[in-house]
């Protein structure tokens, strides 16, 4: 069921019937559903999803309400498709009083955002622009009722997925979805699953043929007439208008300026190109300004030119579905078209697999002759409606003075001419089967020889030779043959009828730039080897005698052995003794046992380390008996006195038994300042003198447990000081700041960063 309001737009668009997609979804059944909708291009489905979301936008009224946020969002792949779904639903909500705003990119983003504060009841555009406008909050999704996303495999395959996403995770969950797409292969599936509600799948291509009303041609070409070959399908079909696809951008442009040349109303559509140059590009094809358009698969998609009856394919598509997309430019809406496939040799194959896997039945033929084409015209004058026109008062009068002036049959075979001059000439094309003329090279001659003074030894070379004749000489390259360098001297040839304005512009003296002189050759000079022979050289040695001819087998004469020869015996190998070494150092080394008797894991008997050993040279660091060699403890610096202490180290601090060496700095010389505060409290005086070792109780210091390293906690890496508790830096604060609490330990725990610091007793 179609709203009142809307049923009398189609009536003045003069449709009488809806197409199948278009019947499907005003199903009444479906009017509160989502849709995922799979029809073919060129089916009218642009009407009909405005007709699908006009109950949840209209509701039961027959007109909108102001505008004000919008009510439903079209998401298009490519601006010109969002250009042309905002004129359709325009016309098609005029009763109905909407108002329809674009958002596309390439356009000023200000205008946009000012349209949708003046408000607007539906907003088409690309993903990427909406998705800004969302972002900056200038387009408000909280109104919505019906979200559409036409093309949505095409979108898919632009990578516009992840802002697909978000625009529909951005709208209000209860809004309408409604998926419009060519094909639905398993991305689209699974986008429907996640973000429609119980999706009603509408198909309308079980039942059809593709594309029923486009005729398909497979033209075989050669490959050098490839663009002749379009040429002749423009000029043979005259079409109204004529789409032109290539793949890339380079041979947009060249086919354009072909074109151009030979006559055609051309414009060219690519990604190159402006918005605006887009725009206008388009435009001039509809109103009539240009008939053809050359481009590249931006204008695949959604493109609708009312008059476009042929579709050429200068270049195949790299899939089926991009062949569906771009025939499906033609043959909309119930109008028929043609879509011809431009197929060299080399490509015939891939041509065949696209027509497989599109379904598509293509007549294979060959691109009109200009002979056609000749015949073509004359039908087309002959069926000319200019011819059942009353001429005027001035027409008759000068048709009579034309009569009285030339006869009958001039008269009709001038109008011919002038009618024919006005269109391209048709180009002459090979047999499909023909090959790439070969390059044609023609003899040089006659011709005439010159000498230059300078050659090889000069570093002449004839890339710098030639412009200096050219220039110098007043020469065409054409006009300059072969250039031979020698040793000391350059030999020219240059044709006869040359040769004259040759002299003429160097002058008697016959000199040329840079202090080169030229004179004349008689005849061709000998250039080739001398057939004397070669004086043998002194730095080798005498040649080989000729190499004896092969046989059938392919073995030399001189290595194959005699029929009734004996087999050669094996070679056989003797290992070399070993010499006994003439230093005495190794004397004892029986080096001169057989290899063989040796082991590799025997060791010798006598070393040289063993024998200094034995002689008593070498004190040995370990008995053969398995004792331990007797060290030497270190003396401790807690049983000694100041002067018996390491020189050069300080005495207030504890000695390591493993390192041999006290921690801590040097304390400078003997008798001085001790280094650090070994005990006592910190910041108090030094303790003097270390004590030293006694028996008598009163002398030794009491026993500090505070003071002992052995319970304080020293961090890994840090050495333990004497008279700081905890060692090293206290924990708590980072370097440079002042420890936790009093004394050297923190606060808490001994030696943990507890909060009350051990209590410490006096020496």
């Amino acid at each position: 069921m179609i709203i009142s309001s809307l049923s009398k737009t189609l009536a003045a668009r003069g449709y009488d019937t809806l197409t199948a997609v278009q019947e499907a979804v005003t199903d009444p059944g479906l009017a509160t559903s989502d849709l995922l909708v799979s029809a073919q291009t060129g089916s009218g489905k642009t009407v009909g999803f405005g007709l699908a979301i006009a109950p949840t936008l209209l509701g039961e009224s027959e007109t909108l309400p102001p505008a004000a946020a919008p009510m439903a969002l079209i998401v298009a792949p490519t601006r010109e498709l969002a250009f042309q779904v905002m004129r359709e639903l325009s016309w098609l909500y005029a009763e109905a009083g909407a108002r329809v705003a674009s958002c596309v990119g390439g356009m000023d983003m200000r205008d946009e955002r000012r349209t949708l504060d003046r408000g607007a009841h539906i907003v088409v555009g690309t993903p990427g622009r909406l998705c800004d406008h969302i972002k900056r909050g200038s387009l408000d999704m909280t109104s919505l009722r019906a979200v559409v996303l036409d093309e949505a495999d095409e979108m898919l395959d632009l990578g516009f997925r992840e802002d697909l996403e978000f625009m529909l995770a951005a709208a209000p969950e209860d809004r309408r979805t409604l998926m419009f797409s060519a094909t639905v292969p398993p991305m689209i599936a699974k986008l429907a699953q996640q973000f429609q509600r119980d999706a009603v799948r509408v198909s309308t291509q079980s039942g059809n043929k593709q594309h029923a009303d486009i005729t398909y041609q497979a033209l075989r070409v050669a490959p050098q007439d490839a663009e002749n070959a379009v040429i002749n399908l423009l000029r043979y079909h005259d079409a109204q208008n004529a789409i032109v696809f290539a793949n890339t951008r380079a041979t947009v442009a060249r086919l354009t300026a072909r074109f151009a040349n030979r006559g055609f109303s051309v414009v060219s559509l690519s990604g190159e190109l402006s918005q605006t140059e887009r725009t206008h590009a388009l435009q001039a094809m509809r109103d009539g300004r240009a008939r053809v358009c050359v481009a590249t698969d931006v204008a695949a998609r959604g493109i609708d030119l009312p008059n476009l009856e042929l579709v050429i394919h200068a270049e195949l598509p790299s899939n089926s579905e991009a062949l569906l997309h771009r025939s499906g430019r033609t043959g909309r809406a119930g109008r028929k078209g043609i879509s011809a496939l431009i197929v060299p040799a080399k490509t015939a194959k891939k041509a065949e697999r696209l027509l497989k896997f599109a379904k598509i039945t293509a007549e294979w033929t060959t691109p009109p002759t200009p002979e056609d084409i000749e015949a073509r015209d004359h039908e087309r004058l002959l069926s000319d409606p200019v011819w059942s026109e009353e001429p005027s008062a001035t027409e008759a009068a000068f048709a009579e003075q034309l009569l009285a002036q030339h006869s009958p049959e001039r008269i009709a075979a001038a109008y011919l001419r002038l009618y024919q001059s006005s269109w391209s000439a048709p180009e002459e094309l090979s047999p499909p089967d023909a090959r790439p003329p070969a390059k044609e090279h023609k003899p040089f001659g006659p011709s005439a020889w010159f000498a230059l003074s300078v050659g090889a030894n000069d570093r002449a070379e004839a890339r710098w030779l030639l412009p200096l004749l050219c220039r110098a000489g007043n020469l065409d390259k054409d006009c300059i043959g072969a250039i031979r360098v020698q040793p000391t001297e350059t030999f020219v040839e240059l044709t006869e009828a040359s040769a004259t304005g040759f002299w003429a512009a160097i002058g008697a003296d016959g000199k040329l730039e840079d202090g080169v002189s030229v004179r004349s050759v008689e005849g061709a000079p000998d250039l080739g080897r001398s057939s004397a022979p070669r004086a043998p050289r002194d730095d080798r040695g005498p040649r080989r005698d000729a190499r004896p001819p092969r046989d059938n087998d392919g073995d030399s004469a001189r290595y194959k052995p005699a029929p009734d020869a004996a087999p050669a015996p094996k070679p056989t190998y003797e290992k070399p003794a070993y010499k006994k070494p003439a230093d005495e150092k190794y004397a004892e080394k029986s080096y001169d046992k057989p290899h063989a008797e040796k082991s590799r894991f025997a060791k010798p008997k006598s070393t040289p380390m063993t024998k200094a050993v034995e002689d008593g040279a070498v004190t040995p660091l370990r008995k053969q008996s398995g004792e331990k060699p007797a060290h030497k403890a270190p003396k401790k610096v807690w049983d000694s006195k100041p002067s018996e202490a390491p020189k050069g180290k300080s005495a207030s601090k504890p000695y390591d038994k493993a390192a041999g060496k006290p921690f801590g700095k040097p304390a400078g010389k003997p008798g001085a300042k001790p280094a650090g505060k070994p005990f006592g409290k910190p910041g108090g005086k030094p303790a003097g003198k270390p004590y030293a070792k006694t028996d008598d109780p009163a002398a030794k210091p009491k026993h500090n447990p505070a003071s002992d390293s052995s319970r304080r906690f020293t961090p890994p890496g840090m050495p333990a000081k004497p008279g700081k508790p905890g060692g090293g830096k206290p924990f708590g604060k980072g370097p440079g700041k002042k420890p936790a609490g009093k004394g050297g330990a923190p606060k808490g725990r001994p030696g943990f960063g507890g909060s009350t610091p051990p209590k410490r007793n006096k020496p």
